[in-house]
C-alpha cells in the first residue's frame, strides 16, 4: 500500500494509490497521515477499502511529505562503509546520530533552497523508516514490528556548515528544504527486506550515487532497536538511514550543489524525488 498527501504546503490531504497509479483521497476515512492513523489496525482499515470509490486527484497536484506530524528526524551517519571511505572517517562501532529539524522537512518534488552563504550543499539518497507504533526499548527481533513503513529521504547537507562552524552536524542538516520525504509511505508489507533495495542519485542526469541498502553497516532492525535505547520513537518520527558513497563531498575535486541544477534520486519499490535546487 502507497500513501501519500497532496496539496499546498502546510494544507496537505492524506491519500492513497490505486492499482493505476492514481491518486485517491482520503478525506473522510481519516484526518491524515499521522499518529494512530499510522497504527497497524489503521492501515489494515485502509487496505480494506474499495479504491474505486474514492475521489480521484489531479495528476498534477502537488505532493506533500507523505506522513505529518513528525516529532523528531533522527538520522545515522557513515552508515555505509564505502561512504565513510570516501569521505576520510574511520568505521563506526555504534551508530552515529545526529538530528534533523522537521522544519527542514518538504515534499518529494519541492525546491531545495541553497542557503546564504552556502559554498557546500551536497546530496545524500538515503532509505528512510516511518515509525507507526510508540517504540521504547524493543529488541532486534520485534524492531520492524514498530515500523509503518519506508520512503525515499533526501539528506541535503551542507558541509561547510556541517564540519568548519563549530562541529556540530545538526546546524549542517536542519536548513530550510534540506529534508525532502517521499513520494509515498511504503507500507513495509510491501517491502519485505530493507536491506536488499536499490538506491540512486543524479545530478543534472549523470548518476552520482548507485549503491544497495545491502552494504548498510547497521541495519533497519539495529536502528529502530538502537535508538529505542535512549528515547522513545512515536508513529510518525523518522529515520534517514544513511547513504551510500557518491556523496558531492568525496569526489575529486570535491563537487556541490548550485542554483540552476537537477536532482533526482530513488529508493527500490519507493518511488523518486526530483528537486531543482534556488538561492535562498
Amino acid at each position: 500500500m502507497k500513501l501519500v498527501r497532496f496539496g499546498s504546503p502546510g494544507r496537505e490531504q492524506p491519500g492513497i494509490l490505486d492499482s493505476a497509479g492514481n491518486v485517491r483521497g482520503l478525506a473522510g476515512i481519516i484526518n491524515d497521515l499521522a499518529g494512530d492513523a499510522l497504527a497497524p489496525a489503521s492501515l489494515d482499515k485502509l487496505r480494506s477499502l474499495d479504491l474505486n470509490k474514492l475521489p480521484l486527484v489531479d495528476k498534477s497536484t502537488r505532493l506533500g511529505p507523505p506522513i505529518a506530524g513528525t516529532g523528531k528526524m533522527m538520522c545515522i551517519g557513515l552508515n555505509y562503509s564505502e561512504h565513510a571511505a570516501e569521505t576520510g572517517a574511520a568505521i563506526p562501532k555504534e551508530p552515529i546520530l545526529f538530528m534533523k529539524a522537521t522544519s527542514a522537512i518538504v515534499g518529494p518534488n519541492d525546491d531545495i533552497r541553497i542557503p546564504r552563504g552556502s559554498t557546500q550543499t551536497d546530496w545524500e539518497a538515503e532509505l528512510g523508516v516511518i515509525i507507526g507504533t510508540k517504540a521504547k526499548y524493543v529488541s532486534e527481533s520485534d524492531a520492524l514490528n514498530f515500523v509503518a513503513g519506508y520512503c525515499v529521504s533526501h539528506d541535503v547537507s551542507e558541509r561547510s556548515f556541517q564540519k568548519d562552524r563549530g562541529g556540530q552536524w545538526t546546524k549542517g542538516k536542519s536548513c530550510d528544504t534540506f529534508g525532502p520525504l517521499g513520494p509515498w509511505l511504503v507500507t513495509k508489507d510491501e517491502i519485505p527486506d530493507p536491506q536488499n533495495l536499490k538506491i540512486w542519485c543524479e545530478v543534472d542526469g549523470q548518476r552520482r550515487q548507485n549503491g544497495s541498502t545491502a552494504t548498510m553497516i547497521f541495519s533497519v532492525e539495529k536502528l529502530v532497536s538502537y535508538l529505542s535505547e535512549f528515547f522513545t520513537l512515536y508513529p510518525g518520527d523518522v529515520i534517514s538511514t544513511g547513504t551510500p558513497s557518491g556523496v558531492g563531498m568525496g569526489m575529486k575535486p570535491p563537487t556541490f550543489l548550485r542554483p540552476g541544477q537537477t536532482v533526482r534520486l530513488g529508493v527500490e519499490g519507493l518511488g523518486e524525488q526530483q528537486q531543482r535546487t534556488v538561492a535562498d
